[in-house]
């Protein structure tokens, strides 16, 4: 990876050492498919999103595909982003500067290039409490998404 003259990352062309990149979400997707923007966000207030969201930790992973909305089970997948990503500010400037949850954002599409099957979700209270607090997050204003 590189960076340009914005601070965004680029994407090279992969090599068997390239990052990898997981979507957690309870979407059911195809390998092929394409994540991108403008339609509903997996989170919040289902609006529409801005920005896609991918991460590098398998952890980071699994909170979004525990937290979004659905009824569905949660869904990990192995993306490969088609354009310049970015540091998630929401996760970074805010709550955890230097990015070690390796969250990231984007304009341009994922495309699902693998899914991880086999995982082990957060405590069920683990999650009961996050959800709770983005609740309380949501009833004080705060429901960012990178607006």
């Amino acid at each position: 990876m590189a960076y340009n003259d914005n601070d965004m990352l680029q994407n090279e062309a992969p090599t068997p050492f390239s990052q990898t990149y997981f979507h957690g979400t309870k979407a059911d997707l195809k390998i092929g498919s394409l994540i991108e923007a403008g339609y509903n966000s997996n989170y919040s207030q289902r609006k529409n999103a801005k920005y896609i969201f991918l991460t590098a930790t398998l952890d980071a992973a699994i909170w979004g595909a525990e937290l979004a909305l659905g009824d569905g089970p949660g869904r990990i997948y192995l993306v490969e982003p088609m354009g310049a990503i970015e540091d998630d500010p929401d996760l970074t400037d805010k709550k955890f500067p230097g990015n070690p949850t390796k969250s990231y954002r984007s304009i341009y599409p994922f495309r699902v290039v693998g899914e991880v099957t086999i995982w082990q979700g957060h405590p069920e209270e683990q999650v009961r409490a996050m959800k709770e607090a983005l609740e309380r997050l949501k009833e004080q204003g705060i429901n960012s998404l990178n607006d």
